[in-house]
């Protein structure tokens, strides 16, 4: 996990597994998408960090494209978000791993795996304990939803792809509507054991 930006590669994952797998980065760049533009003290307060280090490593963000500067400071510090997701379409977390020969990418994208699901899980424990002073509607559509489906390969390629096209019906839905609120769905398709 060097702190030195990455040089870029014919493969964008590997390069964009790298640069994210620094917890700073990662933290930096998931702030950005749930709260929108912030500076790097403002960063670095909500992560607990410095302004230095928020600082290099949003710029390090902003080489590789996944954060812009909004022109919004005022000369003195950058307000920075992340960029649209059309613009970072290159990262996909998605890769096999088994596809990756190299150890050390290996290592960044099974970290950087292992912090999005700790990521989520903190969020999702953070609505479990905040719930109850959401208006009723909010409680019963928003949390968890567990189900089991039965699918061969072809089938779970399909299933991944259509959840993916009704969450991207649904991005911009709510743009204008009075109450409207932004929600977060995390897809996790993992497979179950074999029943014995």
């Amino acid at each position: 996990m060097a702190d030195d930006p990455v040089e870029s590669s014919t493969d964008p994952a590997p390069a964009a597994w790298r640069l994210l797998a620094h917890p700073l980065r990662s933290r930096i760049l998931a702030h950005l998408r749930l709260h929108g533009g912030a500076t790097a003290a403002d960063l670095a307060r909500a992560l607990s960090s410095n302004t230095g280090a928020t600082s290099y490593h949003t710029r390090v963000l902003a080489e590789a494209g996944l954060v812009t500067d909004t022109g919004l400071g005022d000369g003195r510090s950058r307000v920075w978000a992340a960029a649209e997701e059309e613009e970072t379409e290159g990262l996909d977390s998605s890769v096999a791993v088994s596809t990756i020969t190299d150890s050390d990418e290996l290592a960044d994208a099974l970290w950087l795996a292992h912090d999005l699901v700790d990521h989520h899980a903190q969020r999702l424990h953070g609505w479990v304990d905040a719930q109850v002073a959401w208006p009723l509607v909010w409680q019963e559509e928003c949390g968890l939803d567990d189900r089991e489906v039965l699918v061969d390969e072809t089938q779970l390629a399909a299933l991944r792809a259509e959840l993916g096209a009704v969450l991207d019906r649904y991005r911009r839905r709510g743009a204008g509507t009075p109450g409207a609120r932004r929600v977060t769905a995390v897809v996790g398709l993992t497979p179950l054991p074999r029943r014995a």
